[in-house]
């Protein structure tokens, strides 16, 4: 079976559905934000303040080319990953792509924690609503190459499985 790749804007649920997406169909499980993390010894937060945001991209790219060679495992990637054509490229050429979606309000509910998000803490200036907006509305096209969308506003991580489950099956892609 291929990955399942899950992106998405920042606090559209990519981790929390990956892990019960990959409990529910046996697979492994790789957050690539935590294998940064792991592999530089240093917080997300801390890789922007030292390096920057050129130098936290370089990482999420040798991470991505790494996950990307796994089989069986639902990938869950960081909202910025698609601003990388390459990125994308390496994760659709051996995985399912599926968009996690939300709404602006549903965003700002999940993001709300200062210092753990440092391109949106980045462009906050006072108004997080704004930054939001901004940075959806940039990422928008290139989250459209997704094989499937969710809307993840008002699902649990339960609901939304089912439904990536059954886009799964419906494709031929999953025999449970």
């Amino acid at each position: 079976m291929k990955n399942i790749v899950l992106i998405g804007f920042m606090g559209t649920g990519k981790t929390s559905t990956g892990k019960t997406l990959a409990s529910r169909l046996g697979f492994s499980f790789l957050d690539l934000d935590e294998a940064i993390e792991t592999a530089a010894g240093m917080t997300i937060p801390q890789i922007f303040e030292q390096f920057g945001e050129n130098g936290f991209r370089a990482r999420e790219r040798e991470a991505v080319l790494k996950a990307a060679e796994r089989r069986n495992t639902v990938i869950a990637t960081g909202g910025g990953v698609v601003k990388n054509a390459a990125n994308m490229d390496a994760l659709r050429a051996h995985g399912v792509v599926v968009c996690l979606t939300a709404d602006v309000d549903t965003i700002l509910s999940r993001t709300a924690t200062r210092g753990e998000r440092p391109v949106l803490d980045g462009r906050d200036a006072g108004d997080r609503r704004a930054a939001i907006e901004a940075l959806m509305k940039e990422r928008a096209a290139l989250y459209k190459g997704a094989d499937y969308t969710v809307d993840t506003s008002d699902w649990s991580p339960l609901l939304v499985v089912d439904d990536i489950v059954k886009f799964l099956r419906g494709r031929g892609l999953l025999h449970e």
